[in-house]
């Protein structure tokens, strides 16, 4: 018999944190499970660049792609269209009901991407919130 717990929530998962983490008081690698094990799981897909990983070359969302673009309704498509099918394809734990991107603030090039989903196996609804920045490290016109 095995030592694991089973809860009702246990086809969420349970990983490793990220980012990756060490506890202070036992020196143990820190984990994280349930809801918040997927909104990191999401989060390193967004994150992701395609071709990051050596074994999987086509792992992540590739949005990194639409960086120093003009934000427009064509990019807000292809961002759209491709954080569905990198969370279709790598996140099997939820079903994506809908993906909106919204510009927060043009002029700093920032733009968030929210997320509407439900777990697979309860039917529960969550959003989860990414900032994406699409002038990311272009400060250089700052004049101090």
């Amino acid at each position: 018999m095995d030592n694991i717990a089973h809860n009702d929530t246990a086809f969420l998962g349970s990983g490793w944190a990220f980012p990756v983490s060490f506890s202070a008081d036992n020196y143990m690698l820190n984990l994280s499970a349930n809801e918040t094990n997927i909104n990191e799981s999401i989060n390193v897909i967004l994150n992701t660049h395609k071709g990051e990983r050596t074994l999987e070359s086509e792992f992540g969302s590739g949005i990194q792609q639409f960086m120093f673009r003009k934000i427009d309704s064509t990019l807000k498509g292809e961002i759209i269209e491709a954080i569905k099918f990198a969370l279709l394809r790598y996140e099997p734990r939820i079903l994506v009901q809908d993906v909106k991107v919204a510009s927060t603030d043009i002029a700093n090039g920032t733009i968030e991407i929210l997320i509407s989903y439900i777990y697979s196996k309860t039917n529960t609804r969550h959003n989860y919130v990414f900032p994406f920045y699409v002038k990311e490290g272009t400060n250089l016109d700052k004049k101090k």
